[in-house]
């Protein structure tokens, strides 16, 4: 099992300790959820002004001794309820990757990366609502002292959804096999089968695995 760390954000002293209820037992939640062994997390400060009450950790993929994926994830509370939400809860993630040429060349990467994750929600059985996000790619070429590196197309996912089923638990084993599917390894489960209304290519194949040093 995972350790998953947070940092609640205070408002007007507000401690961790005297949060309310709800939000302290969907942190308790994320930090009972089972990860894919690939997958490290590290507790991170949570943003101050998105809400009253947030939680934030990153997490990385390592295959072999290699960092192939690397991501962050918040968890958001506002008591009162925020309209674009549709609810009192937010999960807010970012994603990213190095891409393999062949997959990086692809004029569906967007579709692709958005699928990704909302099949992985499913497969995982996670009620996402009000979903909303990018799928960017960016390139990189370079020069002089480095020019000894190949050039690299990075793939970044940026999504957030509001939890609607309250199993907080597999929303985040949900973002942490996406990022796994990002960083070239297979899906932990089947792709799932398409349900009513909801967005998926169904059956997307995973990246190549990659094996050459992600560069910072």
């Amino acid at each position: 099992m995972a350790a998953v760390g947070g940092n609640p954000a205070q408002s007007g002293g507000t401690s961790k300790e005297s949060a309310p209820i709800e939000f302290r037992s969907a942190v308790e939640a994320l930090a009972g959820a089972r990860l894919r062994p690939e997958v490290q997390l590290a507790p991170t400060p949570a943003p101050r002004r998105l809400a009253p009450y947030s939680w934030a950790v990153t997490a990385s993929v390592e295959v072999d001794g290699e960092e192939v994926a690397d991501g962050r994830l918040v968890l958001l509370y506002d008591p009162a309820g925020q309209e674009a939400w549709n609810g009192e809860f937010r999960i807010v993630t970012m994603t990213r990757a190095e891409l393999e040429h062949e997959i990086a060349d692809d004029p569906m990467l967007s579709e692709v990366g958005w699928a990704w994750l909302t099949d992985s929600l499913q497969t995982h059985g996670a009620i996402a609502g009000e979903p909303s996000g990018t799928v960017s790619r960016s390139s990189s070429q370079y020069f002089g002292a480095l020019s000894d590196r190949a050039s690299s197309t990075e793939i970044e996912v940026r999504a957030s959804w509001t939890p609607s089923d309250g199993r907080f638990e597999r929303h985040l084993a949900a973002w942490a096999d996406l990022l796994c599917i990002c960083g070239g390894l297979p899906p932990s489960m089947p792709a799932p089968l398409s349900l009513p209304d909801a967005p998926s290519l169904g059956g997307v194949v995973p990246m190549p695995a990659r094996r050459r040093p992600r560069s910072h």
